[in-house]
C-alpha cells in the first residue's frame, strides 16, 4: 500500500480525466492521495474532489507563490475551513526565493498564520520550502519555541542540514520523484538518514514526474516509481517502505482515520 501524500487533481493536467487518474492508482497499488490547496479561494473544488473520491483527501492553505493574492485570509479563516471533515492538512505553505513570485514579506506572513492554524488544530502543517533554507529554519524554530505544531517538508529538495533542522522540531520530510533524478544525490544523502518514522512519498503531481517518466506529465500512479528508488537509496523493500511510509502517513494525517 502506497499513499501519495501530496498532489494536485485540481491542476488542468489531471482534472479532466480524474477517472483514468485513480484508475491508473489504484492499479499501481496507490491507495490513497491528498489533493493539496495553493489558493483558499479555490477551497469548494478541493472538497469536492474528495467529497467525490473515498480515498481523496485535501488541504487548505495558500502556496507561497499566491502568498500576496490572499493576505485578506487569517489563521482564523484557515481554522473555520479546516474543519471540513476531509480536510486533514493545513496549506501548502511556505518560501520560495527560486521563483519569488509574491513578496518575501507577504511569504513569510503567510506562513506563520499557516503555522498558527496548525499549532491551533492540530493538523500538519504541508511546507513548500525552496532556496530557503537559512529563513525557513529560522522561522521553524522561532515558531517552535511558541508551541509545537505537526509540519511535513513536502517535495524535499533542500539540503541535508534544513532536512536535520525539521527532524529536531518534529517535522516529517517527503520525497518526490526528484529523488530518482541524476543529479540529486544531496536529496538522496538526506533520505538515507531520515528515520524510518519520519519520511513519506508524494508526487506533486502533475509536476516533477520520476523516472522513467521524466518530462511527462506526473500522476499519483507514478508514486510507485518514487517508492521503488527511496526503498533502494534506504536499502529496504518496497514491501516495507509502503509499511512504514503508510504508517507515517496515517500518523501524521490522523484525520484521514487510517491509524
Amino acid at each position: 500500500m502506497l499513499i501519495d501524500s501530496h498532489c494536485h487533481l485540481d491542476f488542468d493536467a489531471l482534472s479532466g480525466d480524474i477517472g483514468g487518474v485513480m484508475r491508473r492508482a489504484r492499479d499501481a497499488g496507490v491507495d490513497g492521495m491528498v489533493t493539496i490547496s495553493t489558493l483558499v479561494d479555490k477551497f469548494s473544488t478541493y472538497a469536492g474532489l474528495a467529497e467525490t473520491h473515498d480515498n481523496v483527501w485535501f488541504s487548505v492553505g495558500t502556496h507561497p507563490h499566491n502568498a500576496d493574492q490572499e493576505l485578506h485570509i487569517h489563521t482564523e479563516d484557515l481554522i473555520k475551513l479546516s474543519s471540513h471533515p476531509k480536510c486533514v492538512a493545513i496549506g501548502e505553505a511556505g518560501l520560495d526565493y527560486f521563483y519569488d513570485n509574491a513578496p518575501r514579506e507577504a511569504q513569510e506572513t503567510g506562513l506563520r498564520r499557516h503555522i498558527a492554524a496548525a499549532r491551533s488544530t492540530g493538523l500538519p502543517l504541508v511546507i513548500h520550502s525552496r532556496k530557503a533554507d537559512d529563513d525557513m529554519a529560522r522561522i521553524l524554530t522561532e515558531e517552535a519555541g511558541q508551541g509545537e505544531f505537526p509540519f511535513v517538508l513536502h517535495c524535499f529538495t533542500a539540503s541535508p542540514a534544513l532536512a536535520r533542522t525539521g527532524l529536531a522540531l518534529g517535522g516529517y520530510i517527503s520525497f518526490s520523484g526528484i529523488i530518482t533524478f541524476k543529479n540529486a544525490e544531496e536529496i538522496r544523502e538526506a533520505a538515507a538518514f531520515v528515520p524510518a518514522d519520519r519520511y513519506l512519498v508524494e508526487t506533486d503531481a502533475p509536476y516533477l514526474a520520476p523516472v522513467p517518466h521524466r518530462g511527462q506529465s506526473n500522476e499519483p500512479a507514478f508514486v510507485r516509481h518514487t517508492a521503488e528508488k527511496l526503498a533502494d537509496v534506504r536499502g529496504v523493500s518496497l514491501e516495507r517502505l509502503g509499511q512504514e511510509t503508510t504508517a507515517n502517513f496515517a500518523r501524521l494525517f490522523a484525520k484521514t482515520g487510517l491509524a
